[in-house]
């Protein structure tokens, strides 16, 4: 059985508490799991970000505003596990050897951030090589990696394959320019050049889009692979 693991943007899956994504995952999720040994981390989206910016205006290090960043992402993970019920393995897993154990349930295995100072898609992209996973999903609010902000940039190029060198070569310039969010973090692009395992970035605003890409092998985003081959059918 393939195994996958998504790195889920907590603004995707709760762009708002009042305007929840959740809902339209859930059946999404249990379908994939069906055929697919599954893994989902978490992020902490903008409710992350409003709770650090609060903790900096009372002089809070930077190490206790990753500490509350993690409790958010292990809220939101918290609430994606009971919404999947019981094709959820019923608790938020805290490491990556507790994701392996708890992988021998046959349930998905959702967890959230686990080590301050790095991103959720870095603890994807760790989680991806520890349980050898088939394919690495990154779901943004972008529907693939530019060569620029889009948002910014009318110009942007967008690629549609590239290996994990050229996509570090991608996200290091555009760290160096201020205001600037990439779409991964320096540290999960490394560790997929490092696993050489194949990572799909697209947009996860709408779950059927992912249904219909592992269903159908043709995506809409952008592949990241050694050999720049499709990796479908899984």
């Amino acid at each position: 059985m393939p195994t996958i693991v998504l790195s889920l943007g907590g603004s995707i899956l709760l762009p708002g508490i009042d305007r929840p994504n959740i809902k339209p995952y859930i059946s999404v999720l249990k379908r994939i799991s069906a055929k697919n040994r599954l893994f989902v981390v978490v992020g902490g989206g903008g409710t992350a970000r409003d709770y650090i910016s609060l903790a900096r205006t009372f002089n809070a290090d930077e190490a206790f505003s990753d500490e509350l960043g993690i409790m958010v992402t292990r809220l939101n993970a918290t609430l994606l596990v009971g919404a999947l019920g019981s094709s959820a393995y019923p608790k938020v897993v805290e490491s990556h050897n507790e994701a392996l154990c708890a992988a021998e349930s046959g349930k998905i295995v959702v967890m959230g951030g686990i080590t301050p100072g790095q991103t959720t898609d870095a603890v994807a992209a760790v989680l991806a090589e520890r349980v050898d996973a088939s394919l690495f999903i990154n779901l943004t609010a972008v529907d693939g990696i530019y060569s620029a902000d889009p948002k910014k940039d009318p110009a942007a190029k967008k690629y549609e394959k590239m290996t994990a060198a050229e996509l570090l070569k991608v996200v290091i310039g555009q760290q160096a320019v201020a205001g600037v969010n990439t779409v991964m973090d320096i540290v999960a692009v490394k560790m997929v050049e490092r696993c050489q395992i194949p990572l799909l970035v697209m947009d996860g605003r709408d779950p059927s889009l992912l249904e219909k890409t592992l269903d159908s092998g043709s995506y809409v985003g952008t592949l990241v692979s050694p050999d720049g081959e499709n990796p479908f059918p899984l």
